[in-house]
């Protein structure tokens, strides 16, 4: 997988598309969850887009402290469903906190996890903080990374 980061700015037509159709695969038709996905916060991140032979097949975008969160965050995690059995989920958070750390100078990342993820979360070094509440229909906790 080829990961790229880029702002909103530096996102082609092309790309913007593969990212909401990925995020509209993934988050409204799989998860069965009617919420609104474009939500205008998109031109305020840092978009992370991991390709393989030139499809999008993993994706986050990341804020600085303040512009989503009062610290800096990660969000719309996602993999392709047929990519997920080889581990990209990894190789696409690990990268996006590299991305907070040399682009954004972050070392303090708030997640707002679905909850049946948490041991994948931990595993890449994220705390679950407080109590499991319900986002979309769907348990998630709030966890974060510090370095």
């Amino acid at each position: 997988m080829v990961v790229c980061v880029k702002s909103f700015k530096e996102l082609t037509t092309k790309d913007l598309y593969a990212v909401l159709q990925l995020r509209s695969e993934v988050f409204v038709v799989e998860q069965d969850c009617v919420y609104q996905d474009i939500d205008d916060k998109d031109f305020k991140a840092l978009h992370i887009l991991g390709y393989k032979n030139n499809n999008l097949i993993a994706y986050t975008r990341i804020f600085r402290a303040g512009d989503y969160f009062k610290e800096a965050s990660i969000g719309r995690v996602v993999v392709k469903k047929s990519e997920r059995k080889h581990k990209y989920g990894n190789v696409i958070m690990k990268e996006s906190i590299i991305a907070a750390k040399q682009n954004l100078q972050e070392t303090i990342i708030k997640i707002s996890a679905q909850k049946y993820l948490l041991k994948f979360y931990n595993n890449l070094g994220f705390k679950e903080e407080g109590e499991e509440y319900l986002e979309d229909g769907i348990p998630h906790m709030v966890m974060m990374y510090k370095e």
